[in-house]
């Protein structure tokens, strides 16, 4: 059944919204998905803080041009667009839709926005594989502490060096 002038708008508008505020965006083709497949992904993409919008074409291409993204053209895309909106971290889209197109063949990438840029699919794959936010801030700590534990270490081992002598002087004396 065909939708509404009102229910358009509000998809427009449900769209302009996420695009705004949107750190990434993922488009792909979703369409010819179980039902279980489509509600397992969407369940992803919650926990993964992605807001997801199924939409026409046209509707996309409305709602890109609408926020500034020009060279946005989903008529080029092949089936229905599902639109991946990354709201907290730049790479979770681009990670959740792609590991999801490894195990399901039908899932179909067509590619993303990224600092308000089209980008194509080899780039939003390449940017799946890159660590989370979380990963690399870990990582950096990581690194920032390695040098004061070594340096904790070696004066501890100075420390224990000179218990190790005053022990042996007791067990002599005694």
């Amino acid at each position: 059944m065909p939708k509404s002038k009102q229910q358009k708008q509000e998809t427009i508008q449900s769209l302009q919204d996420g695009l705004k505020a949107a750190k990434a965006v993922v488009f792909a083709n979703f369409q010819g998905l179980k039902v279980s497949e489509a509600e397992e992904l969407r369940r992803e993409c919650r926990k993964n803080d992605i807001k997801v919008v199924a939409a026409k074409k046209t509707l996309v291409k409305r709602a890109c041009e609408d926020v500034g993204l020009k060279d946005v053209d989903p008529h080029v895309f092949a089936g229905g667009v599902a639109t991946f909106m990354a709201l907290g971290d730049e790479v979770s889209a681009a990670r959740v839709v792609n590991t999801f197109a490894k195990t399901h063949e039908i899932l179909q990438i067509f590619g993303g926005v990224l600092e308000g840029k089209f980008v194509d699919v080899s780039a939003v794959k390449s940017l799946a594989s890159l660590p989370s936010k979380q990963e690399l801030l870990a990582r950096l700590v990581g690194s920032l502490n390695s040098p004061v534990s070594g340096f904790v270490n070696v004066l501890a081992g100075n420390l224990r060096g000179l218990v190790g002598v005053l022990n042996n002087v007791v067990k002599s004396k005694a």
